[in-house]
């Protein structure tokens, strides 16, 4: 049995009860980087520990990949690749571009996913086949825009200050070919890319659990989620995203030059 779109609405609310309440609220914050800043709340913490009950009870033979609590059954079919507070930076200084990411892999390609905004009331959902977009405004299926070059593009990344001098060198050489970029906005760049408001979301030095969820939403709103190189994106690393073939084609030529 395969999970379906009430079950990822569950583990939203169960994460939200962790998050939500401990929001705007000076929650008590650990750095898990000794030479720099790492942020982890309680929120994290307890709203993974919510998911992962909830996904032990209900698909015990799934594995779990997490950022906070230790991995299980990696090696599994099926696995779930949770982030319970992607953009902790954002969370922190109370500034509501954070989210919930819940994936769902299936034979090593992600196939299903949730980002839950709780303070927005804002979800995006990818359910296999099709994206969709519930919050204040409704409920629809929803879709990449068809801009195709560069030169109409609005690019987001979450820092220029998060990539490495030469891959800094690169994203610049695609950010000065854009319309408009704008910084700091973590997992929800991608889902306004997957709801057709953005048009190219460029980053580096991702983890799995950062684009697990986020991977099948982009796909499945129509657009293309790859390494920079060109390869799938379900191990991380150095991530672009784009909502047509042709402006994620322009991207990685200019990415993957080395």
């Amino acid at each position: 049995m395969l999970p379906d779109r009430a079950f990822f609405n569950t583990l939203a609310d169960a994460a939200k009860a962790e998050t939500l309440p401990r929001f705007r609220t000076g929650a008590s914050i650990t750095n898990k980087l000794a030479g720099g800043f790492d942020p982890v709340t309680e929120g994290d913490r307890a709203a993974e520990s919510a998911i992962r009950a909830l996904i032990e009870a209900r698909f015990p033979g799934h594995g779990i990949l997490g950022e906070e609590h230790d991995d299980i059954g990696l090696d599994r079919e099926h696995i779930w690749v949770i982030d319970p507070i992607d953009g902790t930076r954002a969370f922190i200084s109370g500034v509501p571009m954070w989210g919930t990411l819940i994936g769902f892999q299936s034979g090593g390609r992600s196939v299903m996913g949730m980002m839950d905004q709780p303070f927005t009331g804002e979800r995006y959902f990818a359910d296999g086949e099709r994206a969709w977009y519930s919050g204040p405004d409704g409920e629809r299926q929803i879709a990449t825009r068809a801009c195709k070059d560069l030169s109409d593009a609005i690019l987001f990344t979450t820092s220029p200050h998060i990539f490495l001098e030469e891959e800094a060198e690169r994203y610049h050489a695609v950010e000065r070919h854009v319309r408009l970029f704008r910084y700091g906005t973590d997992c929800y760049a991608y889902a306004l890319l997957a709801a057709g408001h953005v048009d190219l979301v460029i980053e580096s030095s991702l983890k799995p659990y950062d684009v697990g969820a986020l991977i099948p939403l982009i796909e499945q709103a129509g657009g293309i989620i790859t390494t920079w190189d060109g390869g799938r994106p379900e191990s991380g690393g150095n991530i672009v995203a784009a909502g047509t073939a042709e402006l994620h084609a322009q991207a990685i030529s200019i990415l993957g030059n080395s």
